[in-house]
C-alpha cells in the first residue's frame, strides 16, 4: 500500500475527527508530514499513533503567522510539500436573527479565511504538481436549521477549489474539495448533550440513504485518491462523500 509513498503532507485539524482519519489513511499509504491543531493533548495522542513519520504542530489556522510557521517547519523537516489538506473548521449554531458580528467574524475566520491563508502560506513550500484538498460540507447544499454561516462559508470553500485550480495552472497544482455529510467525530460532543449522542447518531443514520453515518476513514480514503497520482486529471472538482444526503435524502 504505497499510493503516497514519500509524499509530504500537511493536514490542518489533523489531531481528531475527519482530519485524523485522513492522516491515518495517508500514513497507511506511505505519506509523511505534519498534523496541525490547537489542542496539545489531542495533538500528542494523535501523533503518537501516527508514528515517527509525522510531527505535530500546535497552531491557530486563523493566524496567518502561525500558518507560515507550520509550512516552514514542515519543509525544514521533510522537504518540499506535496499535499495540503485544509480541514480545520467548525460549525457555529445560530440563525441570521441570533448571530451577531463577533460570531460572524469568528465563524468566517475559522471556516473560510483559514482555508485561503492555509493555501496562500503553503504555496512557497509546495512542489509543482502538488495536490490541495479542501473540506466542504453538505451544509453548503442543504439549508440545515441554524447552520447559516457555516453553510455559506463551506459554499465558498467549494468555489475555492475551482478558483485555486485556475490560479495555479502554471504550477500544475490542482485543488479539489471533499464534501462530507454527517460523520462520526468528536464534533457531536460540542453540540449534543452526552446522554443524547447515540440517539442523535441513530436518527441521522435513519435518514441517510446509506443507512449509516460516515466514518473519518470514508473521508480519508477519498483524500488518498485526491492526494495520489490516480486523480491527476481532476481539478476544481467536488466529491460528495455524504452517504447520499445531498441528492437522495427525502
Amino acid at each position: 500500500m504505497s499510493k503516497l509513498k514519500n509524499k509530504v503532507a500537511v493536514i490542518t485539524g489533523g489531531n481528531s475527527g475527519i482530519g485524523f482519519g485522513i492522516a491515518q489513511e495517508f500514513k497507511s499509504e506511505g505519506a509523511k508530514g505534519a498534523i496541525v491543531g490547537r489542542n496539545p493533548e489531542t495533538l500528542a495522542n494523535a501523533v503518537a499513533q501516527l508514528g515517527d513519520d509525522f510531527i505535530a504542530i500546535n497552531a491557530d489556522v486563523t493566524n496567518p503567522a502561525d500558518l507560515e510557521r507550520v509550512f516552514k517547519e514542515t519543509a525544514e523537516k521533510f522537504g518540499k510539500i506535496d499535499v495540503i489538506v485544509a480541514n480545520a473548521g467548525g460549525g457555529t449554531v445560530g440563525t441570521v436573527a441570533t448571530i451577531g458580528e463577533a460570531e460572524y467574524d469568528k465563524t468566517m475566520d475559522l471556516n473560510l479565511k483559514s482555508v485561503y491563508f492555509t493555501v496562500h502560506k503553503a504555496l512557497p513550500h509546495m512542489n509543482d504538481g502538488g495536490s490541495i484538498i479542501l473540506i466542504g460540507s453538505n451544509a453548503a447544499h442543504r439549508a440545515y436549521s441554524s447552520f447559516t454561516l457555516y453553510g455559506a462559508a463551506k459554499a465558498a470553500v467549494i468555489f475555492f477549489a475551482k478558483a485555486f485550480s485556475s490560479d495555479l495552472l502554471d504550477r500544475k497544482i490542482r485543488a479539489n474539495v471533499i464534501t462530507p455529510g454527517t460523520t462520526d467525530t468528536p464534533a457531536f460532543d460540542k453540540f449534543v448533550p452526552a446522554e443524547q449522542i447515540e440517539a442523535v447518531k441513530t436518527h441521522y443514520a435513519g435518514v441517510m440513504p446509506t443507512g449509516r453515518i460516515g466514518q473519518p476513514s470514508d473521508i480519508g480514503k477519498t483524500a488518498v485518491f485526491l492526494a495520489s497520482d490516480d486523480s491527476s486529471f481532476m481539478l476544481g472538482a467536488e466529491l460528495l462523500v455524504d452517504g447520499g444526503m445531498t441528492y437522495l435524502a427525502k
